[in-house]
Protein backbone atom coordinates (compact mmCIF):
# COMPACT_ATOMS: atom_id res chain seq x y z
CA UNK A 1 0.00 0.00 0.00
CA UNK A 2 2.46 2.45 1.61
CA UNK A 3 4.65 1.07 -1.82
CA UNK A 4 2.53 2.06 -4.20
CA UNK A 5 1.73 5.50 -2.77
CA UNK A 6 5.35 6.43 -3.37
CA UNK A 7 5.47 4.90 -6.72
CA UNK A 8 2.82 7.21 -7.82
CA UNK A 9 4.07 9.92 -6.29
CA UNK A 10 7.33 9.78 -7.75
CA UNK A 11 5.72 9.55 -10.83
CA UNK A 12 3.48 11.96 -10.56
CA UNK A 13 6.42 14.43 -9.80
CA UNK A 14 8.53 13.14 -12.38
CA UNK A 15 5.54 14.28 -15.09
CA UNK A 16 5.19 17.62 -13.90
CA UNK A 17 9.27 18.32 -13.95
CA UNK A 18 9.11 17.22 -17.64
CA UNK A 19 6.34 19.10 -18.24
CA UNK A 20 7.75 22.37 -16.58
CA UNK A 21 11.36 21.82 -17.96
CA UNK A 22 9.47 22.04 -21.50
CA UNK A 23 8.06 25.05 -20.64
CA UNK A 24 11.04 26.67 -19.55
CA UNK A 25 12.99 25.39 -23.00
CA UNK A 26 9.86 26.95 -25.61
CA UNK A 27 8.92 29.94 -23.93
CA UNK A 28 12.89 31.06 -23.91
CA UNK A 29 13.98 30.34 -27.31
CA UNK A 30 16.26 27.44 -25.71
CA UNK A 31 18.16 29.78 -23.03
CA UNK A 32 17.22 29.45 -19.29
CA UNK A 33 15.46 32.30 -18.19
CA UNK A 34 18.16 35.35 -16.09
CA UNK A 35 17.22 35.48 -12.42
CA UNK A 36 19.83 37.24 -11.29
CA UNK A 37 18.93 41.06 -9.63
CA UNK A 38 21.38 42.58 -12.51
CA UNK A 39 19.88 40.65 -15.25
CA UNK A 40 16.16 41.80 -14.49
CA UNK A 41 15.00 45.52 -16.85
CA UNK A 42 12.22 46.13 -13.99
CA UNK A 43 14.50 46.18 -10.88
CA UNK A 44 17.22 48.61 -12.75
CA UNK A 45 14.38 51.10 -13.64
CA UNK A 46 13.13 50.94 -10.10
CA UNK A 47 17.26 51.94 -9.04
CA UNK A 48 17.81 48.14 -7.15
CA UNK A 49 21.07 46.55 -8.12
CA UNK A 50 23.23 43.81 -7.05
CA UNK A 51 24.93 43.80 -3.89
CA UNK A 52 28.63 44.76 -5.72
CA UNK A 53 26.82 47.52 -7.47
CA UNK A 54 25.53 48.49 -4.74
CA UNK A 55 28.71 48.63 -3.07
CA UNK A 56 30.55 50.39 -5.89
CA UNK A 57 27.92 53.05 -6.12
CA UNK A 58 28.70 53.91 -2.10
CA UNK A 59 32.30 53.83 -2.40
CA UNK A 60 32.08 56.22 -5.24
CA UNK A 61 29.91 58.47 -3.31
CA UNK A 62 31.65 58.10 -0.62
CA UNK A 63 28.47 56.84 1.81
CA UNK A 64 27.94 53.51 3.47
CA UNK A 65 25.60 51.38 2.53
CA UNK A 66 23.92 50.58 5.60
Amino acid sequence: MVLKLILITIVLVAIVAFFLSLSIIFRSNGKFPNFHVGGNKQLTDKGIYCANTQDKLARKHKRAIW
